[in-house]
């Protein structure tokens, strides 16, 4: 993944100071572009442990449809968790006596999560984050009806492998303008939307990501399209080609600082190989257990603050 750390040297030496939406800053570029032939192994940063088991379960969690982080925390995967607390901080006047990251945030938030695990009503009503990912790809709305975007991916590789039309989009722009309302507080999708091409009997995979957190979030992104592509692949019975990883605003958070310089400090190895379930012949009969990594061997993890 040396592209990877070529980015992050990229942002440290060209990066131009720029506000944000989150109040904390960020060393920003506009454009950039990565590829990676999947069939050199699995994209998996090395020069940090990535955790791959929340990559999958939040994958099968778009897959599914579901917008509620009830799936995912009982699965021990909380990366979604801090998006509902604050809406439900905020819907009950609760933000300046709480205030965020404070004592008496992390004991309230310990006690949500928990709610969220073992009570169906409250999950239920708080847990929900809104029109995520899971909505737009499966259940996007329309007069005629929710368009399953996956199904009709898959078909089209299938049956018209030539298309250019093989696009998921998650940027529904009459949801947004609800976001915008703050109707939900979880942001507008920052992966927004994908196209796959076949040719030579391999399949390729471009996505656009309009804003890209590259310590933090971008290692889980490329894993996670890298992933997905794996298992659109099997299911249509093609090989596999590449991921081309286009970007807009590509920026590292001012308080990521320390730890961007950690990850440049170290050297990367050897990628690892994905291995999916063989008998898998349908996108949404993909299990946790259907996935196993082999020879991954990464530097320890880095720790850092999520923007929210």
């Amino acid at each position: 993944m040396k592209q990877y750390l070529d980015l992050l040297q990229h942002l440290k030496d060209n990066g131009t100071e720029k506000t944000d939406r989150t109040g904390v800053g960020t060393k920003s570029c506009f454009g950039y572009q990565l590829r990676t032939n999947l069939s050199k192994g699995f994209p998996l940063l090395t020069t940090k442990k990535v955790f791959l088991k929340g990559i999958t379960y939040e994958l099968l969690w778009f897959l599914s449809g579901s917008t509620n982080i009830k799936y995912l925390v009982e699965n021990g995967v909380n990366i979604w968790n801090e998006w509902p607390f604050q809406t439900y901080l905020k819907t009950n006047d609760l933000e300046k006596e709480i205030p965020t990251y404070s004592e008496k945030w992390n004991k309230e938030f310990k006690i949500f999560i928990e709610k969220i695990k073992t009570d169906q009503e409250f999950s239920e009503k708080w847990g929900n984050l809104g029109p995520v990912y899971g909505k737009q790809w499966i259940r996007w709305e329309s007069e005629a009806g929710p368009i399953n975007q996956i199904n009709d991916a898959i078909n089209l590789i299938k049956n018209s492998p030539d298309s250019r039309r093989i696009i998921v989009s998650g940027w529904n722009v009459g949801d947004i303008q609800d976001i915008l309302k703050g109707k939900f507080i979880a942001p507008p999708p920052c992966h927004t939307l994908f196209q796959f091409y076949v040719i030579n009997n391999k399949l390729s995979c471009q996505l656009y990501q309009r804003s890209a957190d590259v310590f933090l979030g971008v290692p889980f992104n490329i894993a996670s399209y890298a992933l997905l592509t794996m298992m659109i692949a099997q299911v249509c019975d093609l090989e596999l080609g590449d991921f081309v990883h286009t970007f807009g605003d590509v920026h590292i958070y001012k308080n990521h600082y320390k730890q961007v310089d950690e990850q440049l400090s170290r050297t990367p190895s050897e990628l690892p190989q994905m291995i999916l379930n063989p008998k898998i012949k349908n996108i949404y009969d993909f299990k946790y257990e259907d996935f196993e990594l082999k020879n991954y061997d990464p530097q320890a993890p880095i720790k850092a603050p999520i923007a929210v």
